[in-house]
């Protein structure tokens, strides 16, 4: 009876696990920690760079700061397996030699022009996330393309529009006013921000128990922090933003939203550790 519960736990682990280490579970995971990095340097980027055009010139220096994360993220991902793929490669220069004429530019464009810039390359940053996950997927464990299309789908945009969120909302209580253009555009940031959350929360419920144990203990918490993250930012933009806008600090603006992509980074990090250890197999 020992031997046969045994034989039992040993199928239901290698169902989950493969027999041997799956390094281009391992290569992807990589890949899409860097992308990550890009992504959130630049949404950095966008939204001090707005707030600084808008008269806070105490963010001038945190642009610099930013752009040098983006220098690193971009250096990352261009020492990487992946980057040897033709069609990765292509995609991926392109969008850090438009970063790198855009750092150039920023501060002697229009506000809107400059926010506008950073957002095309953050899509196509998005985007090439989300065809690395897909382009890869047959080499990925179950659980791997389970979690990995909730991180690029999900997360990864969650930040983004949090970014938007942050940055426009930056630049607003930078100036101390609003226009009915930016109640429209809070507005419609706030709602896709509330659509991905529920998103969010469900498919990773569902990816918890169909992948038991793979996630480890304190991704429900993680979850949550994001759930409470997204309502109190979303209220703070809504009611103080947009009502009293000369009575917001734009770096206090700034750092809440900081704290919320903080949070669902802190989630996808939980992810990628799980992508990397059910890579590692039996042998």
């Amino acid at each position: 009876m020992r031997s046969l519960v045994l034989i039992l736990l040993l199928l239901f682990n290698l169902q989950a696990r493969s027999f041997f280490s799956n390094e281009d579970q391992k290569n992807t995971s990589k890949y899409i920690e860097s992308l990550k990095n890009l992504i959130i340097a630049t949404q950095k980027t966008r939204g001090l760079t707005n707030s600084y055009l808008n008269g806070n010139t105490a963010a001038m220096l945190l642009v610099f700061t930013s752009r040098d994360d983006m220098k690193r993220a971009i250096g990352n991902m261009e020492s990487l397996p992946l980057a040897a793929d033709p069609v990765i490669n292509s995609r991926a220069t392109a969008i850090s030699q438009a970063l790198i004429k855009l750092n150039r530019k920023a501060f002697k464009q229009d506000p809107q022009k400059t926010f506008s810039a950073y957002t095309e390359q953050i899509d196509h940053t998005l985007m090439l996330a989300q065809s690395v996950s897909k382009r890869f997927a047959k080499d990925l464990t179950p659980f791997g393309k389970d979690i990995s299309s909730v991180m690029m789908e999900i997360m990864l945009p969650m930040t983004e529009y949090t970014g938007r969120l942050r940055g426009l909302g930056a630049g607003i209580a930078a100036k101390g006013k609003v226009t009915k253009s930016d109640i429209e555009n809070i507005q419609a940031l706030a709602y896709e921000l509330q659509s991905l959350n529920k998103k969010l929360q469900n498919q990773m419920t569902q990816i918890v128990a169909k992948h038991p144990g793979e996630l480890g203990a304190n991704i429900n918490n993680e979850l949550t922090t994001i759930n409470k993250g997204v309502r109190s930012y979303i209220n703070f933009a809504q009611k103080k933003l947009l009502k009293t806008p000369n009575k917001v600090d734009p770096d206090k603006y700034f750092d809440q939203g900081t704290a919320l992509i903080s949070a669902i980074i802190k989630a996808y990090d939980t992810s990628n550790k799980a992508i990397l250890e059910n890579a590692k197999g039996w042998i």
